[in-house]
């Protein structure tokens, strides 16, 4: 299991991020808006899947590099901090534009899964920020490197899950506050920015075990 000391700051950034809108969000959204609650939620549990998948690669592709070498961990560690550096650069130089809402078709509960599964689960960005994002809260000294990013994914994921079913429970609310206020956007993106900054130098300062 992961150390609890590391636990409480996942915690916190994992709750930051989750509550950022993003594509995924984008996505519940546009379904919420287009054929109700239901179908936000389906899209909210499609979206998780796809997340749980990334998770998955992550966890056996970084326990694969310790098994290898622990430089080789430190160098992903590294490499992920670089990675976050840049998204908090990306954040701060993004526009106040609302998210926009497409106009998708109905279709059937399950296909709305699928789609949602889908969506992540091609999205390069979502694998490479969950592998950026994940090992820097594992310590392989504590055990299985495998069994501590699923753990971190499982809880990073229901809390992404939460958040996304109650955006689609209130898709209208959530939907014309994106819209409607620059103010509000920018908020986010700079809050955001200071999320990945801030793991970025944890990741900096932290001592090697």
């Amino acid at each position: 299991m992961p150390d609890f000391a590391n636990l409480l700051p996942f915690l916190a950034a994992a709750l930051a991020l989750n509550l950022t809108p993003g594509a995924d969000m984008t996505y519940v959204i546009a379904r919420s808006a287009t054929q109700g609650r239901s179908a936000g939620i389906a899209a909210s549990f499609g979206v998780a899947a796809g997340s749980f998948g990334h998770s998955l690669l992550a966890a056996f592709g970084v326990a694969a590099l310790v098994a290898q070498s622990e430089a080789a961990f430190v160098t992903i560690k590294v490499g992920g901090a670089v990675y976050l550096l840049y998204l908090a650069w990306k954040a701060i130089r993004a526009s106040a534009n609302a998210v926009a809402l497409q106009e998708l078709p109905p279709v059937s509960t399950s296909r709305v899964f699928a789609e949602g599964a889908l969506t992540n689960l091609l999205n390069p960005k979502v694998a490479l920020f969950i592998l950026a994002f994940l090992p820097q809260f594992v310590d392989p000294a504590r055990g299985s490197v495998v069994v501590q990013i699923l753990v971190l994914g499982l809880i990073f994921n229901i809390g992404g899950t939460t958040v996304n079913c109650i955006v689609a429970v209130s898709a209208g609310a959530a939907a014309g506050m994106l819209r409607g206020s620059a103010r509000f956007s920018r908020w986010l993106n700079r809050l955001t920015a200071l999320v990945f900054v801030g793991l970025a130098l944890r990741l900096a300062f932290a001592e090697r075990r």
